[in-house]
């Protein structure tokens, strides 16, 4: 099987977060995936924490913007102060089925469009992306 066959996977030193423009975009990427949320998937923003104007509060917009950089293989800042991901239980007191799955999934693809990531790296993110989304739900 070639490389074309099996799709694009990370090189040593080559990583999602280097490919994207390191941790501006990773940053960037995270904030309109809350935006988007807010507008696409309003009943998936309404599990977050929000703030008085009923936007995603900055705290988990932070967090996940932290966690993004360090999953996408950049700084490992998340886990010095957030320790292991655990995504399960984190997110177990949660109801995700798969309405909330796929406007999660939606916001993510709508945040990597307005940044403009195409080609074998998106190819690579929307099925990592898609695994994980799909391991969250609980319903």
């Amino acid at each position: 099987m070639d490389k074309q066959e099996k799709g694009w996977t990370p090189a040593p030193g080559e990583t999602p977060f280097e490919i994207l423009g390191g941790e501006p975009v990773v940053r960037r990427i995270a904030q309109l995936f809350y935006d988007h949320m807010e507008r696409s998937a309003p009943e998936v923003a309404a599990l977050h924490r929000l703030d008085e104007n009923g936007r995603v509060h900055p705290e988990p917009r932070e967090n996940f913007a932290s966690f993004l950089v360090f999953w996408l293989g950049g700084p490992n800042e998340y886990l010095h102060t957030r320790g292991h991901p655990r995504l399960r239980m984190r997110h177990a007191p949660f109801p995700i089925d798969e309405k909330m799955r796929d406007g999660w999934l939606l916001a993510m693809k709508l945040a990597l469009d307005e940044v403009g990531v195409y080609g074998e790296v998106r190819d690579y993110l929307d099925a990592r992306f898609a695994t994980v989304a799909e391991a969250m739900r609980n319903l």
